[in-house]
């Protein structure tokens, strides 16, 4: 079973795979997220999807703003 550790490793992963195919930067989901109420700095946003610590509201907050309609959790 994976321990939460590699589950931070996966979500971030994840995150910036989904950033990567869209073609979105750090600046850029940082103004979205901005636009719709969620103030977040591009340094903020980094450091959070570097960490791979963030909450599940911030990782469906990212995805949704990027536009995101579906995810693959695995093989």
């Amino acid at each position: 079973m994976a321990d939460r550790l590699e589950f931070q490793e996966r979500a971030k992963n994840i995150l910036k795979a989904e950033l990567k195919r869209r073609g979105l930067s750090y600046r850029q989901l940082a103004e979205t997220l901005s636009a719709r109420g969620v103030p977040e700095s591009e340094r903020n946003i980094a450091n959070k999807i570097s960490r791979g610590a963030f909450t599940a509201a911030f990782f469906l907050e990212c995805l949704d703003a990027a536009g995101v309609k579906t995810i693959a959790l695995g093989e």
